[in-house]
């Protein structure tokens, strides 16, 4: 019992029993005094008083009463609580109707939160009886204590479902288990608590999608729904549930989708499968409503979750301006206080005793905006999806009149922006919940910024990192990842690792039981092969509510240099400049304007050899460090030690400081070139048209005409220029179709700036692209196929007759996107029915081929090549589903698989905002491999692989350009691009 109340209870039992009746002969004798549980409320006693006439008693029944008053007055200030009225009254004295009223009154002053003894829980209500203890021996620990500061060599003992203790007080509590306990030696390993995914759709948008039963993260019915559950749509079926706890994420908040503005309920699941098998079993602390329609008085509240969003999906869905939708809010809101009001001043009544004034009213109440009341009592978490400045300050003044907290804002592109704003919010700044990189894909987000995480951080707002846990949008696998690119681009260490666990634990009031290692905690832990900021990290074994998830890992522990935190470049300038120009800094490359440069301290240097990337030299230690002298844009000499040539003018020194020079990339897959803001059609080149859906117009061509993509391209935009300034130098884009027909691809410079520049376009056409998938609607499959084998064999006349001739020619390459590996078997049948007929070799190409692992031998022994779309695979559709997860699910990564088959392999990605993380998807494929992919084969995937199987023209070695890396090669999480020499154009680019 609450040691405040026991006493004001004491009190209370004494002041009722000095005005009690006598029932005895005895006038001063009390032998039935009224237990404290059936006490009238105080409110009620002069009432009492008026109706009773007390004998012998009369003339002191007042002084005593006004003595009682006083006593309680001075008991109140001096305690500084007051009294709680509400623990006076009892159900067994008053009315049926009058205990509901006290109850239901009752529960709006009630707080959410943990019990007050929760820290000395002995066992979690989660606890499955049977699961043995567990002794994680010699691990390294990132607490998350001291402001994520804390790091401990320790052991973790945890038993019942929670953490049972760490270090000494692990060894103390060892005795009570020692019979019957599983040991793992972490081998000094990192230990993290589970990652925490704040803003997830896992469950309610499943994966794979279906047609009929994906979709229940978004309700069409109107842009203010606060009565919907996303609970009442979760799917336990999803497949992301086991690929996302093997990237270490046990704790996910699933929330309804942004169509409206007013979504409905969020809910906190852990993702472990339970023997219950339903979604109510997966719930941590669910709010008591979900079996109710208002809380358990007599326990303490639980948090609730609410999603809103602003500006463009909600309009988007409703044709609402955002004038529209603010004011839908306004609305809402205006209701949920006109509801709070009337029961205010229900319960005052209540409160005072005046129960004969309610005794013929309802307490005033709607199911369906309750839980928007809720809000403004302070018992939900709201978190908003909001972008640009506009609704970040139409959501901070909304907040403030009507007076509710903010827990977090997800996405908020623009917040780093505006943080003074945030400051503004009620109740105070709330949590901002974002991307690393991932940006400019709609207007909202075109201000986007990496740096982004540390500005906000500078100006002490929570970060909490999400951009790849908006499952199933982005793969909440790798949320891990999104504070690995965060922490690059300066979000200090512990606030990094801090943004995945222990604050999105915080901000969805969870902070009591997950998100720290720490004793009486639930038992949810990670046990990584490496430090988890060193890119590529990977669970060894994730831990939920005690139980080993991943029941045959596949990991080996990495070199101790990926042990230590990463060493990360220093992006000051480019954040200040982020700011300094509201969010588009000018990323255009500056031409040196010195003819000769001279880069030191040059580590590796790769260059072509054929169509392969070759490691022309790598310094094992830093004494075999070179120089390396471009004169024009062109290596002229490299050389170690103190070598350097006689110039003619004076040279520009830049210190690579064991850095590399290698071959730019090469990205493909996305629309880059031909969209520059995806969910803006003004920005887009726009749609082909496909004769399998629709007729062509005989003008340009009919059913036979081939669209280049060379005629839509537009330059100088900003994901290309990022992505050039992160040493991706080329792109192949195809035409954007509907459907099958697709048209034939371009290669560009992604750093030009106009087409007409020299080098801007680098081939005019590449291959032919058509796409065969499962569309759900026509053309089917089978219709697809026919229309290729006739292609192939009888091409119709006009722009398709001379493109296909060349294909069943061996003379030009046809490039197939698909994933199904059941497509891909009838593709290898064609290619083999066609060169019959034909008697030439096919140049054929896969790409997306998340499937294609399955049929590596056949592929290779066709000769056909795949590029994988994206290099992390993803169930996200029927056709994909058998993906091959790679560690730790699997021991090999599809891409492995196919290389072991001597399948040509690349990599592509599907939005072009991506295009500037190829340098890392390339690196995580290396590390991942353990040794079995070298450097340069990695950078091939990435680079003249991509070139290849897309038909393009691989350019001699030192004929084409360059990228010159500070820090590392383009491979190393380390690195900085600072240069890109182009012999073409003779001449050098800073960035």
């Amino acid at each position: 019992m609450d040691p405040a109340w026991a006493a004001r209870r004491s009190f209370f039992s004494a002041v009722h029993t000095s005005l009690s009746p006598s029932y005895t002969t005895s006038s001063r004798s009390l032998r039935r005094a009224v237990p404290m549980e059936k006490l009238p409320p105080p409110s009620a006693y002069a009432a009492q008083l008026r109706r009773t006439t007390y004998p012998r008693r009369q003339a002191i029944l007042p002084a005593l009463a006004a003595l009682a008053c006083f006593l309680v007055i001075v008991y109140g200030f001096a305690f500084g609580q007051g009294i709680d009225f509400w623990r006076a009254y009892t159900r067994d004295n008053l009315s049926a109707e009058a205990a509901t009223a006290v109850a239901r009154c009752r529960s709006l002053r009630a707080g959410p939160g943990p019990p007050s003894d929760f820290a000395k829980r002995t066992r979690s209500d989660r606890y499955v009886p049977g699961t043995k203890p567990v002794l994680i021996k010699n691990a390294k620990i990132w607490t998350g204590e001291r402001n994520g500061t804390e790091v401990v060599h320790a052991d973790i003992l945890i038993a019942k479902g929670i953490i049972k203790g760490i270090g000494q007080t692990a060894r103390k509590a060892l005795n009570a288990y020692k019979d019957d306990i599983e040991v793992v030696d972490a081998k000094n390993a990192w230990v993290t608590p589970g990652i925490v995914d704040l803003h997830s759709h896992l469950g309610d948008a499943s994966s794979p999608e279906l047609d009929g039963a994906s979709g229940d993260d978004n309700s069409l019915n109107g842009p203010i729904v606060p009565w919907l559950r996303a609970l009442d749509g979760l799917n336990t079926h999803d497949d992301s549930y086991t690929l996302s706890i093997a990237g270490g994420v046990t704790t996910a908040l699933v929330l309804p989708g942004s169509a409206n503005a007013i979504g409905g309920q969020g809910f906190t699941i852990k993702l472990r499968k339970t023997a219950e098998r339903s979604p109510s079993s997966m719930l941590l602390e669910p709010p008591y409503q979900i079996n109710n329609s208002f809380p358990d008085v007599d326990g303490p509240l639980r948090w609730r979750q609410m999603k809103h969003a602003c500006g463009e999906n909600p309009s988007r869905v409703y044709g609402n301006t955002r004038m529209d939708n603010i004011w839908a809010f306004r609305e809402a809101y205006n209701k949920a206080r006109e509801i709070k009001v009337a029961q205010d001043s229900y319960c005052a009544k209540v409160e005072e005793g005046r129960f004969d004034e309610i005794a013929q009213s309802l307490f005033p109440q709607d199911l369906q905006w309750e839980a928007l009341v809720d809000v403004l009592r302070g018992h939900v978490k709201i978190q908003i999806h909001c972008y640009e400045s506009v609704d970040l300050d139409d959501i901070v003044r909304l907040s403030n009149e009507f007076q509710f907290s903010i827990a977090a804002l997800h996405h908020a592109h623009e917040a780093y922006l505006v943080p003074d704003l945030l400051k503004q919010a009620y109740g105070g700044p709330p949590a901002v919940a974002m991307f690393a990189t991932n940006a400019r894909y709609k207007r909202e987000a075109y201000r986007g910024s990496e740096f982004a995480p540390s500005i906000l951080a500078q100006h002490g707002l929570k970060v909490v990192m999400k951009a790849r846990s908006d499952h199933p949008v982005l793969d909440s696998r790798y949320l891990l990842y999104e504070a690995q690119q965060a922490y690059l681009y300066g979000l200090p260490e512990n606030l990094a690792i801090a943004a995945v666990t222990s604050t999105p634990a915080e901000i969805m009031g969870m902070g009591h039981r997950i998100g720290l290692v720490k004793e009486g905690y639930d038992a949810d832990l990670v046990i990584w092969d490496s430090h988890p900021l060193a890119l590529g990290a990977t669970p060894v074994q994730v831990f939920i509510d005690g139980i080993p998830q991943i029941i045959k890992p596949y990991v080996t522990r990495k070199p101790e240099l990926f042990q230590r935190t990463p060493e990360v470049p220093n992006f000051e300038e480019e954040a200040k400049a982020a700011i300094e120009h509201d969010g588009l800094p000018p990323l255009e490359p500056k031409r040196s304007e010195a003819k000769t440069i001279v880069f030191t301290n040059v580590k590796s240097v790769f260059t072509l050899l054929g169509s392969e990337v070759d490691e022309h030299f790598a310094a094992d230690s830093t004494e075999d460090f070179r120089s390396v002298v471009v004169t024009n844009g062109t290596i002229t000499a490299i050389g170690g030690g103190g070598f350097l040539p006689q110039f003619t003018t004076t040279p520009l020194f830049i210190d690579l400081r064991g850095g590399s020079i290698s071959p730019g990339l090469t990205t493909f897959g996305s629309p880059l070139g031909l969209v520059e803001i995806d969910a803006e059609a003004s920005t887009a080149d726009g749609l082909v048209f496909d004769p399998l859906i629709q007729r062509v117009p005989s003008i340009m061509g009919g059913d036979a005409a081939l669209v280049r993509a060379v005629d839509g391209l537009q330059f100088g935009g900003r994901n290309a220029l990022l992505a050039y300034r992160s040493g991706v130098l080329k792109a192949v884009t195809a035409p954007v179709g509907r459907r099958f027909y697709t048209g034939l691809s371009t290669t560009f410079s992604t750093g030009a700036l106009n087409k007409l520049e020299e080098g801007a376009v680098l081939q005019d056409v590449n291959a032919v692209h058509v796409t065969v998938r499962h569309f759900g609607t026509a053309p089917s499959v089978s219709t697809q196929i026919g229309t290729l084998r006739r292609l192939l064999l009888r091409p119709p006349n006009g722009d398709a007759d001379q493109r296909f001739k060349d294909i069943s020619e061996g003379k030009s390459t046809l490039v197939v996107e698909t994933d199904s590996a059941d497509i891909i078997a009838t593709i290898i049948l064609l290619k083999r029915e066609v060169e019959q007929k034909v008697g030439n070799a096919i140049q054929l190409t896969i790409v997306g081929g998340l499937e294609a692992h399955l049929l590596a031998k056949e592929l290779a022994e066709a000769h056909i090549g795949v590029i994988q779309i994206q290099a992390r695979p993803f169930p996200a559709t029927w056709e994909c589903r058998r993906i091959l997860a790679g560690r730790p699910l699997s021991e090999e990564s599809s891409i492995q698989v196919l290389l072991k088959h001597n399948v040509t392999v690349g990599i592509g990605i599907k939005e072009a905002w991506d295009a500037r993380n190829t340098r890392l998807d390339i690196g995580w494929l290396a590390i991942d491999a353990g040794g079995e992919i070298s450097r340069a084969q990695a950078m091939a995937i990435a680079s003249t692989n991509v070139e290849k199987l897309l038909g393009g023209k691989v350019e001699a070695a030192w004929a084409g350009d360059l990228v010159a890396t500070e820090g590392g090669d383009l491979l190393d999480f380390n690195s900085k691009v600072v240069a890109v020499l182009s012999p073409k154009r003779g001449a050098v680019n800073l960035l």
